[in-house]
């Protein structure tokens, strides 16, 4: 029997958001929404949805994992030269979305990117598995490959290169997202869903309100 896809559907009723609810700081109100999501044990709490925009202005967007909230910022690593380095690089802005369905939650967050200081790349780097080490050099992410044996036959070399220490390639780092803007979003019944707001005003102020749902 085939399923019709437009009739799947959850009714959220797990939990309720207000204004009141939420801290002044969405930084903190973030880090408290991983906190409980990590306690959890939801699915992959830290993986969140890139959406970039590219020089032509398409956008385009993929999973990729948080790996800190650092000086305000939202800081992921990558191949600079991949498809979504060179968006950014180009165009230096990001919207990031974390889904928790466990908690019938959803965080949108929009704003600015950076590169992340060579050294606290360096230091992120070093603390990676060898073999997430050597892959760095074995991918040149998002470029056309004819077979898997090739990306085979590049980490076997640059392993046998790198026997022990390796060193962070070049073109690899981190991107580091300062937010402007913030949004909280709560699974409600009826889909009548809380949603809350943050936006940073030009004098660096978070301001809130609720949002229709």
């Amino acid at each position: 029997m085939k399923v019709n896809i437009a009739d799947i559907r959850l009714d959220y009723a797990k939990k309720e958001l207000s204004e009141e609810d939420c801290l002044a700081n969405p930084i903190e109100q973030f880090n408290m929404w991983m906190e409980e999501a990590i306690k959890s044990e939801v699915n992959e709490p830290t993986a969140m949805t890139i959406s970039t925009v590219s020089p032509e202005g398409r956008p385009a967007a993929r999973t990729v994992l948080l790996k800190g909230v650092e000086d305000n910022q939202f800081v992921f690593y990558t191949n600079y030269n991949s498809r979504k380095g060179t968006h950014l690089l180009s165009n230096p802005v990001a919207a990031l979305t974390f889904f928790w369905p466990e908690l019938e939650r959803q965080v949108n967050i929009e704003g600015t990117v950076t590169r992340v200081s060579d050294v606290k790349s360096d230091e992120y780097f070093a603390s990676r598995p060898y073999k997430s080490r050597v892959g760095a050099w074995a991918s040149e992410q998002s470029s056309e490959i004819t077979s898997k044996n090739i990306i085979l036959k590049r980490f076997a070399t640059y392993a046998a290169k790198y026997l022990t220490h390796v060193p962070r390639p070049p073109h690899w780092g981190g991107f580091a997202i300062s937010p402007d803007r913030i949004e909280f979003w709560q699974g409600r019944p009826s889909r009548l869903h809380d949603r809350v707001l943050y936006t940073l005003d030009e004098n660096g102020n978070w301001n809130k309100k609720r949002l229709a749902p």
